[in-house]
């Protein structure tokens, strides 16, 4: 395949999926191209990347003609670089809490034109037709609970204080809309995120968000997901659907086994849908 019909993609972030993500593009030579990885701390890609891969100023990134940019460093990416990223590349975005802030939503959704805004789907189950029933105004109710060990949260305010209490029993350490919960758990509540912006018209306001702080799951990360649709809520004669993921991870870890195996199935589906919002 001529290096032309490669995509060209740039990695900002080089944490455990960062890293992931750039051995994977490098294994496939025949359709993807790397072409700049940058991290906040360039030290650390020292030894570990080819020099002509590291970008030191991510002002600079259109200087290597990226195809798509993937995000998965921090939402304040977004919030800085992102309305100048979807002026030169599609761009994918691992952060997603980032649109929690009303004012970031709003701007990338406005600067979506020329190239597309990609969100992945991760964890979040039956995205496509949660969307579906957002597009047809169907939707009434959306509720993401997320349960995990105590050690695997980063979290601020008061949820880190209350997670710290936490030994023995199962504690619910929020319950609310999303769009307050994103702030005080950015890296932990993506998925939450996601769904939110699926459910476009419920909005970061609407859906709800469960965090759930439990000793015992020393070997899971368990993500459910309710779902109302036509009916009655309140005489329980909605349309109703319940799903549960059990994603491995281990005590500790922030995000579980399967996310890196389906964050490279977003990458590689983030690509033709043309300008606007998509999921992947």
């Amino acid at each position: 395949m001529m290096d032309r019909a490669r995509r060209r993609i740039g990695i900002v972030g080089y944490g455990h999926l960062g890293k992931f993500l750039v051995n994977q593009i490098l294994l496939r030579e025949d359709d993807l191209e790397l072409v700049f990885v940058w991290n906040r701390t360039s030290s650390v890609l020292r030894n570990e990347v080819d020099e002509k891969y590291i970008l030191e100023d991510l002002s600079l990134f259109a200087d290597r003609k990226p195809d798509l940019i993937v995000e998965v460093a921090h939402p304040l990416i977004t919030a800085q670089f992102g309305v100048d990223f979807l002026k030169v590349a599609d761009y994918l975005v691992g952060s997603p809490t980032t649109f929690a802030d009303i004012k970031v939503e709003e701007s990338m959704r406005e600067a979506a034109t020329t190239h597309g805004l990609y969100i992945p789907s991760g964890a979040f189950w039956g995205a496509e037709d949660i969307k579906k029933m957002a597009d047809r105004g169907t939707l009434q109710k959306l509720k993401v609970t997320m349960s995990k060990h105590p050690s695997c949260f980063r979290l601020n305010g008061e949820l880190f204080e209350k997670n710290k209490s936490v030994t023995t029993e199962r504690t619910v350490l929020y319950e609310g809309s999303v769009r307050g919960l994103c702030p005080l758990a950015p890296n932990n509540v993506n998925t939450m995120a996601a769904a939110a912006m699926v459910a476009h018209n419920l909005g970061f306001d609407k859906v709800e968000g469960s965090l759930v702080s439990d000793p015992m799951l020393t070997d899971w990360h368990v993500v459910e997901v309710d779902v109302w649709g036509p009916g009655d809520i309140e005489s329980g004669s909605a349309f109703h659907v319940k799903t549960t993921r059990n994603n491995p991870a281990k005590a500790g870890v922030v995000t579980g086994s399967a996310t890196s195996v389906s964050f490279i199935s977003s990458l590689l589906g983030a690509h033709g849908k043309g300008p606007g919002v998509h999921f992947c």
